[in-house]
């Protein structure tokens, strides 16, 4: 009986020590400050940080952002297509193929790949 008590005490301790282990070893969860209306905008760093550039969800046409995004925010009714390359061009940055980025409506991203362009989906 003391044997299977010390096997029980040993196993419960490398238990323990193993999820105090796993949680100190855990990565913390991106704060991120997502907006309470209905907004749309681009961000020049990852986690909606730095530079904001505000997205008109009326206008459909082609933009080119000021500077490269790292992420945006898409709180409104419409969906945005996110390019990488200037012009609304498809493809990894400078090459050409069907890559884009689809931001549906009431989402954020981190990017892929810096976003330079964006057209308004509706």
């Amino acid at each position: 009986m003391a044997a299977l008590r010390k096997k029980t005490l040993a196993a419960t301790a490398a238990t323990g020590a193993a999820l105090l282990l796993g949680a100190a070893l855990t990565q913390p969860a991106a704060a991120v400050e997502l907006p309470h209306s209905a907004v749309a905008y681009f961000a020049t760093g990852s986690d909606l940080t730095g530079t904001r550039f505000t997205v008109d969800t009326a206008d459909t046409g082609c933009h080119d952002l000021p500077a490269a995004a790292r992420s945006a925010v898409d709180f409104t009714a419409a969906d945005i297509t996110v390019y990488f390359n200037a012009g609304c061009a498809t493809g990894r940055p400078g090459e050409s193929g069907d890559l884009a980025y689809g931001l549906g409506s009431l989402h954020w991203a981190d990017f892929p790949y810096p976003a330079v362009s964006y057209r308004v989906a509706g």
